[in-house]
């Protein structure tokens, strides 16, 4: 019994329920109320809810995201769930705008610019590094945070490669470190 999540970038993931108390948490910690066992229990209702109701099969991102809204709203935390969309809306405008130029010294804004696409980035560490998917989404989403918490416009490719190189050496010994452990 596996629930698939379909990604906007249309990769399919795994259900995973700490991503959905994750979710509460931030929507409540954006209004000020930093409640984690109620961020528990609002997580609890939805896994339960969907394990119950969908079992297996698949829900898209803003299906998800929908519920996590819903829920917040029904019990009492309606500025979350707004602040919730408004956060998401503006971490997709922030995306939109970021470009992505090559190294070649000195550039025009539209000569050798493409936009900002974290799935890039998971997939070259899949194809060329042969990391996990699971792995290599969390080094690209990992990566995708610094770049926004920049807030540069323009971001050039040799950075990106060096965050995506630290990221992927801390996450890598991490994740041995983990397997030896368990």
């Amino acid at each position: 019994m596996q629930i698939r999540i379909v990604k906007s970038d249309g990769s399919i993931e795994p259900y995973l329920h700490t991503k959905v108390l994750g979710t509460f948490h931030h929507a409540l910690a954006l209004v000020g109320a930093d409640n984690l066992y109620a961020a528990e229990q609002m997580a609890e209702a939805v896994t339960f809810y969907l394990y119950r109701k969908v079992s297996q099969g698949t829900l898209n991102t803003e299906k998800v995201h929908q519920m996590v809204s819903d829920v917040l709203a029904s019990t009492g935390y309606p500025d979350a769930a707004e602040a919730l969309s408004d956060y998401r809306l503006s971490r997709k405008l922030q995306r939109k705008r970021i470009e992505v130029i090559a190294d070649t010294g000195l550039c025009s804004a539209s000569e050798f610019a493409t936009h900002w696409d974290k799935t890039r980035i998971a997939h070259d560490l899949m194809n060329i590094h042969n990391v996990d998917r699971l792995l290599a989404r969390a080094i690209a989403s990992a990566v995708e945070e610094k770049i926004l918490n920049m807030g540069m416009l323009r971001v050039r490719k040799s950075l990106i490669h060096q965050l995506v190189v630290a990221d992927m050496e801390s996450l890598l010994d991490a994740h041995r470190q983990l397997a030896t452990v368990g």
